[in-house]
């Protein structure tokens, strides 16, 4: 990947007759940024549907607890269209938790603040040169399981259990991912379908915090089941990504004015669609750029890339990811 101006993609360039070292330089450019804090959402960005309506704070637990974690999934958007996203296998993932001392249960989830479709493509806003994000992901912690929401459709199984003590050592760890870890980002981008291909950018959404709750409690020492878990990844497949640049030296005002342009006129066909007729319209716009002309500009930790993109294009896997083995002394099932 071509990115003149950041030191990782520099020593890529420079040490490139050495794969080894390239291949292990190159591969922190697909992982999703963490930042120092968490931004206040503008009055703009609203969302159809409350974020976390019935939230609440993570509880302390006795240390001599033994709290029962449990795999959640769920087809997207279940509570509207049932399983119809299921039989594409879309699926949304979250964790729950049962304490044996107080009988009481817990959900946790991670998604987006304003719902998918502004966290995957921007507003073009008038009077404003550059798009517009409304593009962050939290987590959300709720008392409660609602079993027939997670077993109607999808999954409700006891992945492992835990002591009071890691509990609250996950707590304190999801306060932490969830302050450094704000965008969510839709899309994997890989050059090819081959489990083995290079992956230029990874995903950042609700299945990634569930794998890395899994990976920190294994971590502090849980032990986990032994069942098959699979989750849903919506992959791009591009050729090698090309850096463009930022919002400033984009669309600021020393910005690339061509450039600027053909990004806003790639995003126009994505805007929500107010009529059939639009949308189709739109749709063809959408396959010409994407499929004939084998175009897509991304957006990934506040940086533009040009995708040259290439057959298929764009795929839902549905695949699985082992349960982690941990590196502590063990507790659990």
């Amino acid at each position: 990947m071509v990115h003149p101006g950041a030191g990782w993609h520099w020593l890529c360039l420079t040490w490139g007759n050495s794969k080894a070292v390239l291949v292990i330089l190159c591969a922190s450019l697909s992982q999703h940024r963490r930042f120092d804090y968490r931004p206040k959402a503008d009055p703009y960005c609203q969302a159809r549907y409350t974020f976390c309506p019935t939230g609440s704070a993570i509880p302390v637990m006795k240390e001599e607890d033994v709290i029962e974690v449990y795999r959640l999934q769920a087809p997207v958007w279940e509570f509207k269209y049932g399983d119809l996203l299921g039989h594409l296998k879309i699926m949304h993932d979250a964790v729950g938790f049962k304490s044996s001392l107080t009988g009481k249960n817990y959900t946790m989830e991670w998604y987006e603040l304003f719902q998918l479709g502004n966290c995957t493509f921007p507003h073009l806003r008038p009077g404003m040169d550059a798009p517009f994000w409304c593009n962050q992901g939290a987590a959300c912690f709720y008392e409660g399981i609602d079993d027939a929401h997670w077993k109607a459709n999808g999954t409700l199984v006891l992945v492992t259990t835990i002591s009071g003590t890691m509990f609250n050592e996950m707590a304190q760890w999801v306060k932490y991912d969830n302050e450094t870890g704000i965008y969510y980002e839709t899309w994997t981008v890989q050059a090819s379908p081959d489990k083995r291909s290079t992956v230029w950018f990874d995903s950042y959404e609700c299945s990634k915090f569930i794998l890395r709750t899994y990976q920190k409690l294994a971590d502090l020492g849980a032990v986990f089941k032994k069942i098959q878990t699979n989750y849903t990844s919506i992959i791009l497949f591009s050729g090698e990504p090309i850096y463009l640049g930022n919002e400033t030296s984009i669309f600021g005002p020393g910005g690339n004015k061509t450039l600027a342009a053909a990004i806003r006129d790639f995003y126009n066909p994505f805007k929500p669609h107010q009529s059939v007729r639009e949308f189709i319209v739109d749709l063809f716009k959408i396959i010409d750029h994407v499929i004939l002309n084998h175009q897509f500009y991304l957006f990934y930790n506040l940086e533009y890339w040009f995708l040259p993109m290439k057959s298929p294009y764009l795929k839902i896997i549905y695949e699985e990811v082992p349960l982690p083995v941990g590196r502590k002394a063990s507790f659990g099932v």
